[in-house]
């Protein structure tokens, strides 16, 4: 029961994660229509320079590392959304009125294009943070065998439901959600009543993509570093993993996202780990298939 307790608690930052990184994918999907592994790239590139301009802090300036950590979350929130508006701006808003199924094309080479950025300022590098805020909280004590979590692992967790909360609020009770609402039900009926369709496809990309930074810098903080082949990883698990919830609605990408989350925890409790990859991508493509709706995307 104790083990089972405790499997159930690991489960919750990685489902708090998952739905996070679900909800901001949403978003931008919204007004895209079209696969965007992209995201997952901006996720890891954040981890990334996070990692690297933390060591540069640390090593080169001589910052303690509360300070080293900070300045590396400055620069790489000012790198993940200024390559997220360039990303946006210049290539995925042109291709989406124009050309929209090459967006996938495209957005394999900004995966490619962020990733080997961040190798090669990294000379290939694996740099990893020093472990903090491990001190573990007791949840319950059976015989010796308690149930914990680290102080990290709460903190991420809620800020990533407070970041669900908050967007889901800005969705539903703002003016930008109720314009971004338009948009994603019928951009041209949108501009036709005043709306700018670019102005909120623009504003959306940025705002998954601060989720997705966001994201990816709490995430760092706890594993210690961020691989640089994560980018197209995360990218295709993020695209897949929304897909359970349904892209209409954030939430309810969230939420099937952190179902997902529970699964993939219990089955590298239970079943073989080596496994558990193949297991998890069957069942979101058997998910997928199972809840295909036949329409005509323009």
């Amino acid at each position: 029961m104790a083990y089972l307790l405790q499997q159930l608690a690991n489960a919750v930052p990685l489902a708090a994660l998952y739905a996070a990184l679900a909800f901001g994918y949403a978003v931008a999907f919204g007004v895209m229509k079209r696969a965007d592994i992209t995201y997952g790239a901006l996720f890891a590139f954040a981890g990334q320079m996070l990692v690297l301009f933390a060591d540069v802090g640390y090593t080169r300036m001589f910052l303690i590392l509360p300070a080293a950590l900070a300045f590396g979350a400055v620069i790489a929130l000012a790198y993940t959304l200024g390559s997220s508006f360039l990303i946006g701006r210049s290539i995925m808003l042109p291709l989406s009125r124009k050309s929209p199924n090459t967006i996938i094309v495209a957005a394999l080479g900004m995966t490619i294009i962020l990733m080997e950025t961040a190798r090669l300022a990294s000379n290939t590098r694996g740099i990893w943070l020093p472990p903090f805020m491990n001190e573990m909280i007791v949840f319950w004590d059976s015989g010796g065998f308690r149930v914990t979590l680290t102080e990290i692992q709460l903190i991420n967790t809620a800020l990533m439901i407070l970041v669900i909360l908050g967007g889901a609020y800005v969705l539903r009770y703002t003016g930008w959600g109720r314009v971004w609402r338009a948009v994603t039900d019928d951009a041209l009926a949108a501009e036709l009543c005043g709306t700018s369709a670019n102005r909120v496809f623009l504003s959306a990309y940025i705002a998954s993509a601060l989720v997705a930074t966001f994201c990816g810098l709490l995430a760092t903080s706890y594993y210690g570093t961020m691989d640089f082949g994560a980018g197209l990883m995360f990218g295709l698990k993020v695209l897949m993993i929304a897909a359970v919830g349904g892209y209409s609605d954030p939430l309810k990408s969230a939420g099937g996202a952190a179902l997902l989350g529970l699964f993939e925890t219990m089955w590298g409790a239970y079943g073989p780990f080596l496994w558990r990859d193949f297991v998890i991508f069957s069942l979101l493509v058997l998910l997928l298939v199972l809840s295909r709706r036949e329409r005509v995307v323009p």
